[in-house]
């Protein structure tokens, strides 16, 4: 099984989530998110199974959109996420069983004590 971080490399977050993961040996794969395109759908899969928590409205990506770009995150949310992919809330953790997003030292210990991998 495939565990596979999701984000841009220079996020302090990403940074902390790899940093855990590689000091736990925790076999896994980077995917930056602005350097790699993710496959078409991908944005609506995941929106599908987290809703709009993985659009991060916090962002400065967010705050740089204008008004009618905002209003398209409700409807269109996956083509706003593909044309700007830094507005995903980062980092997205795929265990193979279970997607989780952002990272915190204990939900990380919690995620590989409760997970098989």
């Amino acid at each position: 099984m495939t565990v596979t971080l999701y984000g841009i490399k220079n996020c302090d977050t990403v940074r902390a989530a790899r940093k855990w993961l590689e000091g736990h040996g925790i076999d896994h794969q980077f995917h930056d998110i602005r350097d790699e395109p993710l496959p078409e759908g991908q944005f609506a899969q995941w929106l599908t199974e987290l809703g709009d928590a993985l659009i991060n409205k916090r962002s400065t990506t967010w705050k740089q959109l204008g008004d009618a770009d905002k209003a398209m995150a409700e409807d269109r949310g996956a083509t706003l996420l593909q044309g700007h992919p830094t507005l995903m809330k980062r980092p997205l953790l795929d265990t193979g069983n279970s997607l989780h997003l952002g990272f915190k030292d204990a939900d990380y210990q919690q995620i590989f004590t409760h997970h098989t991998l």
